[in-house]
Protein backbone atom coordinates (compact mmCIF):
# COMPACT_ATOMS: atom_id res chain seq x y z
CA UNK A 1 0.00 0.00 0.00
CA UNK A 2 1.17 3.09 -0.90
CA UNK A 3 -1.63 5.61 0.00
CA UNK A 4 0.81 6.99 2.92
CA UNK A 5 3.68 8.38 0.43
CA UNK A 6 3.62 11.38 -2.39
CA UNK A 7 4.36 9.91 -5.51
CA UNK A 8 5.50 11.65 -8.21
CA UNK A 9 4.93 11.94 -12.09
CA UNK A 10 6.49 8.68 -12.58
CA UNK A 11 4.07 7.01 -10.09
CA UNK A 12 7.17 6.73 -7.69
CA UNK A 13 6.83 6.75 -4.05
CA UNK A 14 9.39 8.99 -2.24
CA UNK A 15 10.02 6.47 0.85
CA UNK A 16 13.25 8.25 1.91
CA UNK A 17 15.21 11.66 1.91
CA UNK A 18 18.81 12.18 1.53
CA UNK A 19 20.31 14.98 3.47
CA UNK A 20 24.05 15.72 2.60
CA UNK A 21 24.85 17.80 5.92
CA UNK A 22 28.48 19.04 4.26
CA UNK A 23 30.91 19.05 1.09
CA UNK A 24 33.73 18.95 3.89
CA UNK A 25 35.43 15.71 4.48
CA UNK A 26 38.80 14.42 6.28
CA UNK A 27 39.66 12.22 3.47
CA UNK A 28 40.36 12.91 -0.19
CA UNK A 29 39.35 9.46 -1.65
CA UNK A 30 40.30 9.66 -5.54
CA UNK A 31 36.86 8.30 -6.98
CA UNK A 32 34.94 10.27 -4.88
CA UNK A 33 32.30 12.37 -6.86
CA UNK A 34 30.47 13.92 -3.74
CA UNK A 35 27.51 12.00 -4.49
CA UNK A 36 26.46 14.38 -7.03
CA UNK A 37 26.58 17.50 -5.28
CA UNK A 38 27.99 20.72 -6.44
CA UNK A 39 30.69 21.83 -3.75
CA UNK A 40 29.33 24.65 -1.10
CA UNK A 41 30.59 25.95 2.39
CA UNK A 42 26.95 27.10 3.47
CA UNK A 43 25.76 24.41 5.58
CA UNK A 44 22.71 24.14 7.50
CA UNK A 45 22.02 24.77 11.52
CA UNK A 46 20.26 21.90 13.34
CA UNK A 47 17.27 23.46 14.07
CA UNK A 48 17.17 24.44 9.97
CA UNK A 49 17.54 20.34 9.44
CA UNK A 50 14.76 20.19 11.83
CA UNK A 51 12.05 21.98 9.63
CA UNK A 52 13.52 20.11 6.84
CA UNK A 53 13.23 17.33 7.81
CA UNK A 54 9.38 17.95 9.65
CA UNK A 55 8.03 19.07 6.40
CA UNK A 56 9.27 15.83 4.88
CA UNK A 57 7.69 13.80 7.39
CA UNK A 58 4.54 15.46 6.50
CA UNK A 59 4.39 14.59 2.95
CA UNK A 60 5.11 10.99 3.70
CA UNK A 61 8.78 10.67 3.85
CA UNK A 62 9.67 7.89 6.42
CA UNK A 63 13.21 7.90 6.00
CA UNK A 64 16.34 10.01 6.66
CA UNK A 65 19.84 9.01 5.99
CA UNK A 66 21.94 11.97 6.56
CA UNK A 67 25.73 11.94 4.90
CA UNK A 68 28.48 14.55 3.31
CA UNK A 69 31.56 14.84 2.95
CA UNK A 70 31.85 13.62 6.33
CA UNK A 71 28.89 14.00 8.45
CA UNK A 72 30.84 13.70 11.48
CA UNK A 73 32.93 16.47 10.82
CA UNK A 74 29.78 18.74 11.98
CA UNK A 75 29.96 20.19 14.80
CA UNK A 76 26.57 20.18 15.73
CA UNK A 77 25.78 16.73 14.75
CA UNK A 78 24.83 14.81 17.52
CA UNK A 79 22.24 17.67 18.21
CA UNK A 80 20.78 17.17 14.51
CA UNK A 81 20.36 13.74 14.86
CA UNK A 82 18.47 14.22 18.19
CA UNK A 83 15.96 17.11 16.67
CA UNK A 84 15.96 14.81 13.57
CA UNK A 85 14.57 11.75 15.88
CA UNK A 86 12.32 13.75 17.71
CA UNK A 87 10.13 13.75 14.52
CA UNK A 88 9.81 9.43 14.91
CA UNK A 89 11.13 8.91 11.59
CA UNK A 90 10.19 4.77 10.94
CA UNK A 91 14.60 4.63 10.72
CA UNK A 92 17.52 7.41 10.36
CA UNK A 93 20.64 6.04 9.23
CA UNK A 94 24.14 7.80 8.74
CA UNK A 95 27.09 7.42 6.31
CA UNK A 96 30.27 8.07 7.22
CA UNK A 97 33.99 6.71 6.73
CA UNK A 98 34.22 5.88 10.49
CA UNK A 99 36.85 7.80 11.60
CA UNK A 100 35.77 9.39 14.27
CA UNK A 101 32.78 7.21 14.82
CA UNK A 102 34.36 5.77 17.65
CA UNK A 103 34.17 9.17 19.32
CA UNK A 104 30.96 9.82 18.42
CA UNK A 105 29.03 6.22 18.24
CA UNK A 106 27.58 6.14 21.75
CA UNK A 107 26.21 9.55 21.65
CA UNK A 108 24.89 9.09 18.20
CA UNK A 109 23.21 6.11 19.28
CA UNK A 110 21.43 7.70 22.54
CA UNK A 111 20.35 10.79 20.23
CA UNK A 112 18.75 7.90 18.19
CA UNK A 113 20.24 7.44 15.05
CA UNK A 114 19.66 3.65 14.19
CA UNK A 115 22.26 2.60 12.14
CA UNK A 116 25.13 3.00 10.20
CA UNK A 117 26.84 2.77 6.75
CA UNK A 118 30.86 2.86 6.74
CA UNK A 119 32.81 3.56 3.58
CA UNK A 120 35.67 1.32 3.86
CA UNK A 121 37.51 -0.29 0.90
CA UNK A 122 40.00 -2.46 2.03
CA UNK A 123 41.65 -3.87 5.03
CA UNK A 124 45.55 -2.98 3.86
CA UNK A 125 46.99 -0.09 5.30
CA UNK A 126 48.48 0.61 1.97
CA UNK A 127 45.96 0.32 -0.31
CA UNK A 128 43.84 2.41 2.41
CA UNK A 129 46.54 5.31 2.08
CA UNK A 130 46.40 4.88 -1.72
CA UNK A 131 42.59 5.07 -1.87
CA UNK A 132 42.20 7.95 1.14
CA UNK A 133 45.75 9.46 0.96
CA UNK A 134 45.21 8.84 4.57
CA UNK A 135 46.58 6.83 7.68
CA UNK A 136 43.26 6.43 9.39
CA UNK A 137 42.55 2.93 8.90
CA UNK A 138 42.77 1.83 12.54
CA UNK A 139 40.60 4.74 13.31
CA UNK A 140 37.66 3.64 10.95
CA UNK A 141 37.89 0.08 12.16
CA UNK A 142 37.98 0.91 15.48
CA UNK A 143 34.80 2.95 14.81
CA UNK A 144 33.12 0.35 12.86
CA UNK A 145 33.62 -2.05 15.59
CA UNK A 146 32.62 0.96 18.24
CA UNK A 147 29.13 1.23 16.26
CA UNK A 148 28.81 -2.63 16.48
CA UNK A 149 29.20 -2.68 20.12
CA UNK A 150 26.76 0.48 20.56
CA UNK A 151 24.16 -1.36 18.80
CA UNK A 152 23.80 1.14 15.56
CA UNK A 153 22.11 -2.18 13.95
CA UNK A 154 22.76 -3.12 10.91
CA UNK A 155 26.32 -1.86 10.74
CA UNK A 156 27.04 -1.37 7.16
CA UNK A 157 30.29 -1.50 5.54
CA UNK A 158 30.41 0.00 1.62
CA UNK A 159 32.85 -1.43 -0.40
CA UNK A 160 33.50 0.29 -3.95
CA UNK A 161 35.52 -2.26 -5.94
CA UNK A 162 38.31 -1.09 -8.38
CA UNK A 163 40.70 -3.24 -10.67
CA UNK A 164 43.82 -3.87 -9.81
CA UNK A 165 43.01 -1.94 -6.41
CA UNK A 166 41.07 -4.22 -4.21
CA UNK A 167 39.00 -6.75 -6.45
CA UNK A 168 40.91 -9.79 -4.58
CA UNK A 169 40.03 -8.14 -1.32
CA UNK A 170 36.13 -9.24 -1.17
CA UNK A 171 36.72 -12.36 0.32
CA UNK A 172 38.89 -10.87 3.38
CA UNK A 173 36.44 -8.05 3.88
CA UNK A 174 33.54 -10.37 3.84
CA UNK A 175 34.96 -12.42 6.40
CA UNK A 176 35.82 -9.36 8.80
CA UNK A 177 32.16 -8.45 8.64
CA UNK A 178 30.92 -11.63 8.90
CA UNK A 179 33.28 -12.09 12.31
CA UNK A 180 31.69 -9.06 13.38
CA UNK A 181 27.90 -9.21 12.63
CA UNK A 182 28.29 -6.50 9.52
CA UNK A 183 26.55 -6.30 6.47
CA UNK A 184 28.98 -6.18 3.83
CA UNK A 185 27.86 -3.72 0.35
CA UNK A 186 29.97 -4.00 -2.95
CA UNK A 187 29.47 -1.01 -5.14
CA UNK A 188 30.61 -1.15 -8.79
CA UNK A 189 32.35 1.86 -9.73
CA UNK A 190 30.12 4.21 -11.75
CA UNK A 191 30.75 7.12 -14.20
CA UNK A 192 29.36 10.43 -13.37
CA UNK A 193 28.89 13.93 -14.96
CA UNK A 194 30.51 15.11 -11.42
CA UNK A 195 33.58 13.21 -11.43
CA UNK A 196 36.70 15.08 -12.00
CA UNK A 197 38.77 12.44 -14.00
CA UNK A 198 36.31 9.80 -16.19
CA UNK A 199 39.65 8.37 -17.34
CA UNK A 200 40.17 7.12 -13.30
CA UNK A 201 36.40 5.33 -13.64
CA UNK A 202 37.42 3.80 -17.24
CA UNK A 203 40.85 2.27 -16.21
CA UNK A 204 39.65 1.20 -13.05
CA UNK A 205 35.95 -0.06 -13.99
CA UNK A 206 35.33 -3.67 -12.79
CA UNK A 207 32.28 -5.23 -13.75
CA UNK A 208 30.68 -6.77 -10.64
CA UNK A 209 28.57 -9.48 -13.16
CA UNK A 210 30.55 -12.67 -12.38
CA UNK A 211 31.16 -12.01 -8.64
CA UNK A 212 27.44 -12.12 -8.53
CA UNK A 213 26.93 -15.48 -10.19
CA UNK A 214 29.45 -16.95 -7.49
CA UNK A 215 27.40 -15.27 -5.25
CA UNK A 216 24.17 -16.79 -6.19
CA UNK A 217 26.21 -19.83 -6.80
CA UNK A 218 27.10 -20.06 -3.07
CA UNK A 219 24.35 -18.64 -1.34
CA UNK A 220 22.46 -20.45 1.47
CA UNK A 221 19.46 -17.61 0.36
CA UNK A 222 18.91 -14.91 -1.72
CA UNK A 223 16.54 -11.90 -1.18
CA UNK A 224 15.98 -9.03 -3.84
CA UNK A 225 14.71 -5.10 -2.30
CA UNK A 226 12.18 -4.34 -4.28
CA UNK A 227 12.40 -0.64 -3.66
CA UNK A 228 16.41 -0.59 -3.75
CA UNK A 229 16.57 -0.77 -7.55
CA UNK A 230 16.11 -5.28 -7.24
CA UNK A 231 19.55 -4.92 -5.82
CA UNK A 232 20.00 -8.69 -4.37
CA UNK A 233 21.31 -9.93 -0.54
CA UNK A 234 23.37 -13.21 -0.24
CA UNK A 235 23.19 -14.68 2.76
CA UNK A 236 26.52 -17.40 2.74
CA UNK A 237 27.95 -18.80 6.04
CA UNK A 238 26.32 -16.67 8.28
CA UNK A 239 27.26 -13.70 6.71
CA UNK A 240 25.43 -11.37 4.67
CA UNK A 241 26.66 -9.58 0.95
CA UNK A 242 24.62 -6.94 -0.80
CA UNK A 243 25.71 -6.21 -5.16
CA UNK A 244 25.13 -2.59 -5.66
CA UNK A 245 25.59 -2.15 -9.52
CA UNK A 246 25.74 1.38 -11.30
CA UNK A 247 23.51 3.92 -10.74
CA UNK A 248 23.12 4.55 -14.67
CA UNK A 249 21.16 2.24 -15.91
CA UNK A 250 16.81 2.35 -16.48
CA UNK A 251 16.52 -0.41 -13.13
CA UNK A 252 17.80 1.70 -10.95
CA UNK A 253 15.91 5.03 -12.13
CA UNK A 254 12.49 3.01 -12.02
CA UNK A 255 12.67 2.23 -8.82
CA UNK A 256 14.05 4.99 -7.36
CA UNK A 257 12.07 6.67 -3.97
CA UNK A 258 14.50 8.65 -2.71
CA UNK A 259 14.61 12.91 -2.64
CA UNK A 260 18.03 14.20 -2.01
CA UNK A 261 18.84 17.84 0.10
CA UNK A 262 22.27 19.73 -0.81
CA UNK A 263 24.55 21.03 1.86
CA UNK A 264 23.72 24.31 0.76
CA UNK A 265 19.17 23.55 1.35
CA UNK A 266 18.53 22.99 -1.89
CA UNK A 267 16.28 19.92 -3.13
CA UNK A 268 18.11 17.85 -5.55
CA UNK A 269 15.73 15.57 -7.44
CA UNK A 270 17.74 13.79 -9.06
CA UNK A 271 21.50 12.04 -7.95
CA UNK A 272 22.25 12.55 -11.59
CA UNK A 273 21.35 16.09 -12.58
CA UNK A 274 22.48 19.44 -10.84
CA UNK A 275 19.95 21.65 -13.35
CA UNK A 276 17.11 21.06 -11.70
CA UNK A 277 17.53 22.21 -7.67
CA UNK A 278 14.65 23.55 -6.06
CA UNK A 279 15.68 26.10 -3.51
CA UNK A 280 14.68 25.63 0.00
CA UNK A 281 16.59 26.83 2.66
CA UNK A 282 16.05 30.68 1.75
CA UNK A 283 12.23 29.74 2.52
CA UNK A 284 13.15 28.39 5.73
CA UNK A 285 15.39 30.81 7.10
CA UNK A 286 12.41 33.62 5.90
CA UNK A 287 9.87 31.61 8.72
CA UNK A 288 7.54 30.64 6.03
CA UNK A 289 4.71 28.42 6.77
CA UNK A 290 4.77 24.90 6.74
CA UNK A 291 2.31 24.65 3.97
CA UNK A 292 4.44 26.53 1.73
CA UNK A 293 7.63 24.51 2.41
CA UNK A 294 5.31 21.40 1.87
CA UNK A 295 4.49 22.99 -1.59
CA UNK A 296 8.50 23.94 -2.38
CA UNK A 297 8.98 19.74 -1.37
CA UNK A 298 6.13 18.80 -4.19
CA UNK A 299 7.73 21.13 -6.11
CA UNK A 300 10.92 19.45 -6.27
CA UNK A 301 8.97 16.33 -6.22
CA UNK A 302 7.64 17.22 -9.76
CA UNK A 303 11.03 17.80 -11.22
CA UNK A 304 11.86 14.08 -10.69
CA UNK A 305 11.95 12.35 -13.94
CA UNK A 306 13.77 9.02 -14.94
CA UNK A 307 17.32 9.89 -15.61
CA UNK A 308 17.74 6.40 -17.60
CA UNK A 309 14.17 5.04 -19.41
Amino acid sequence: MLEDFTLDKYERPIISLRITLTNRCNVNCLYCHHDGMVKSKDEMTADELYTICKVAKNIGVKKIRLSGGEPLLKKDIVETVEKIASLDFKDISMTTNGILLEKYAQDLKDAGLNRVNVSLDTLNRETYEFITKKDYLEDAKKGILKAVEVGLYPVKINMVIMKDINQNEIKDMFRFCRDNDIVLQIIELIESENCDDDKFSADYHYKLDMVEERLADMADEVYERKFMQGRKKYYIDGGEIEVVKPVDNSTFCANCSRLRITPDGKIKPCLLRNDNLVELISHVRNGESEDRLEEIFINGINNREPFNS
